[in-house]
């Protein structure tokens, strides 16, 4: 169980989220928690390293499950307490892709990891909060899964997991947060080339009944005329369906 604050990355001021989750309400503003990235597989693969972390799943160490049991227990105790600060949307960001595929078989998911991340949500659901998945990469072998789970709002990048399998996969069950590209279009691309790709998602991924939100990293070497151009294209097809 945390205590004093205590994250695992450095201090997290508890008593600060507390009072921020507390005020929102009173500002228009939606309360929203949610643990740091990397709160279950990636915490082991900073323990134990990548390498050595696979091989502990395929080999179905025994030692491997003290270790989930120990991550879910403290990582728990961050949930409750945002639970008990009132939050109404919950945030269970995780990196599970890389550029081709997960970064652990769809079965080692199911059998590990899976069972922490239905256990995390649980104390959210049954307090009827908005729960939202962040995973950078391919993560098209493991969706199925985290619908499962129970996401409300499920968070992943464009172009890696494909226009043709999310708009087969995800639209209609769940609100799509897309992560617009940042590897080829929006870095190498002209504005005109920025403006019919968002256009072309929106177009495809969205309805009247809205379901899709639009997000962006704007990193070094990306021009500003072309965030300019990201920008702008997200104002304008905002209101497509409108």
């Amino acid at each position: 169980m945390p205590s004093g604050g205590e994250s695992g990355w450095g201090i997290r001021e508890m008593d600060a989220d507390r009072d921020r989750i507390i005020e929102s309400p009173a500002k228009g503003k939606l309360a929203i928690g949610s643990l740091r990235r990397g709160h279950t597989f990636l915490t082991l693969q900073y323990i134990r390293g990548y390498e050595n972390l696979i091989y502990d799943l395929a080999d179905e160490n025994p030692r491997l499950l003290d270790l989930i049991d120990r991550v879910e227990t403290f990582k728990m105790g961050l949930v409750n307490k945002l639970m008990d600060a009132g939050v109404e949307w919950m945030g269970y960001p995780e990196n599970l892709g890389m550029q081709i595929g997960p970064m652990l078989s769809p079965d080692h998911f199911r059998h590990f990891i899976k069972p922490s991340y239905q256990r995390f949500v649980s104390p959210a659901r049954e307090k009827g909060c908005i729960l939202h998945m962040h995973s950078d990469g391919d993560i098209r072998d493991l969706c199925e899964d985290l619908l499962d789970v129970g996401m409300d709002v499920l968070n992943l990048q464009d172009l890696v997991n494909s226009l043709d399998w999310i708009e087969a996969n995800l639209k209609n069950k769940v609100c799509i947060d897309l992560d617009i590209d940042r590897q080829s279009v929006t870095r190498f691309g002209t504005p005109e080339h920025i403006d019919d790709h968002i256009r072309t998602w929106v177009g495809r991924l969205g309805s009247p009944q809205g379901r899709l939100m639009l997000i962006f990293g704007l990193y070094p070497g990306t021009l500003l005329k072309n965030a300019e151009a990201v920008m702008g294209a997200m104002t304008k097809y905002a209101l497509h369906f409108s």
